[in-house]
């Protein structure tokens, strides 16, 4: 079983959004127990070319779960749901 997060976190700094999605993402993981990083696109060409227009995403198991706002009620619901 690996130990890295299922949820991340791809932020700048100085951006509001962010910081609101990462009160959301606190208020999920203490539901749900799950843990969350952040990764910063400063200094990550690739990160910023991917991400930079949409921040802040939340990737949930590698995959892009959302941008801008985190969608709370579908993340948990996203979070509990049994993987096939």
């Amino acid at each position: 079983m690996s130990s890295d997060p299922r949820l991340i976190l791809i932020t700048r700094p100085g951006c509001h959004l962010c910081d609101d999605a990462k009160a959301a993402l606190d208020r999920v993981v203490a539901v749900t127990g799950d843990r969350w990083v952040e990764r910063d696109v400063t200094g990550n060409l690739e990160m910023e070319r991917d991400y930079g227009d949409r921040l802040p995403v939340v990737l949930l198991d590698g995959k892009e779960h959302g941008y801008w706002r985190v969608e709370e009620d579908r993340l948990l619901r996203d979070l509990t749901t049994p993987q096939l």
